[in-house]
């Protein structure tokens, strides 16, 4: 029975030992892919950034890839522009439904209800975002055009689809947070004879909100980096965003462009320029953030 014993400890300790090996190189594996493309996407924008100037190129309003006789520009403020208000009014709309949604799913649902409701959170995560942009063009655009809240596309729109699209993703992962948190907090509260939503709304929630933070981070590079739903519907215009205005944001900008720029041109460098400084806006975002949590937890 010892040497049996024994020899289950030592499978399960080699167990450990191959599961912690597989899980370091598949993190390094991630890191080494996510360098990779940082790297190609930098080599390719390299020759543009030696032709235009940095400034030039954020501060420049106007986009004209192709000489037609007035010369070249390439700008991309309006579209740096329309990506973070895009994105950003996206993350806020989302926030006021997840973290009610999550509340209610940790504090009020059941657990069994909780397990219920989650595959179908699952899967509207899993829709194609050509879907949410052919509803969002169909339903959302045609409500303002009908209304006269908007001629047609807006920022306004493409937001409120975007909001959507990363609803699922906040709502998943605010809950699971404060069930953590509500494990260690609530029992304590009950027992010291606080009301359980008084509880909740005094120290579970305020507790939960930093580790909301790299949720709220992912949720907004994730709407940073949408293309087809908001190509669908922003309305492609390369002009100074409004909420009720046209706009056009960097990946709507290379997806519409790519297809048609001859390789090697100055056009075709100049839209992996745009996508370079779009990962360098989410990387940014990220560290400043990450920063924000840090300074939080201390």
């Amino acid at each position: 029975m010892a040497l049996n014993a024994q020899h289950r400890k030592r499978l399960s300790e080699h167990a450990d030992t191959v599961c912690s090996l597989a899980i370091r190189l598949i993190v390094a594996a991630s890191c080494v892919i996510v360098l990779l493309v940082f790297v190609y996407i930098a080599y390719e924008a390299f020759p543009f950034f030696q032709a235009v100037s940095l400034s030039d190129f954020l501060g420049g309003t106007k986009w004209m890839p192709i000489d037609f006789g007035n010369g070249t520009s390439y700008g991309i403020a309006n579209f740096i522009g329309a990506t973070l208000m895009t994105s950003g009014l996206a993350v806020a709309f989302a926030l006021l439904i997840a973290i009610g949604a999550a509340l209610f799913l940790s504090c009020s649902a059941s657990t069994r209800l909780r397990q219920m409701i989650y595959p179908f959170i699952d899967m509207l995560a899993g829709v194609p975002s050509v879907i949410f942009g052919f509803i969002g063009l169909v339903v959302v655009v045609t409500f303002f055009i009908n209304k006269g809240i908007a001629q047609s596309g807006c920022v306004l729109a493409a937001s409120l689809v975007l909001a959507v699209m990363i609803l699922p993703f906040l709502v998943t992962s605010m809950s699971e947070s404060i069930v953590k948190v509500k494990k260690q907090c609530l029992p304590a509260s009950q027992a010291l004879g606080v009301d359980r939503w008084y509880a909740v709304a005094h120290s579970i929630l305020p507790l939960s909100l930093k580790f909301f933070i790299p949720s709220i981070v992912m949720a907004f590079g994730r709407a940073m980096g949408e293309t087809m739903a908001v190509l669908m519907i922003i309305g492609n215009a390369n002009v100074a965003p409004t909420l009720l205005g046209k706009g056009e944001s960097i990946a709507s900008l290379i997806a519409l462009e790519m297809g048609g720029a001859v390789r090697g041109s100055m056009q075709y460098h100049a839209l992996f320029a745009a996508g370079f400084i779009l990962m360098v806006l989410i990387f940014v975002i990220d560290i400043a953030m990450s920063r924000l949590l840090k300074k939080m937890q201390k």
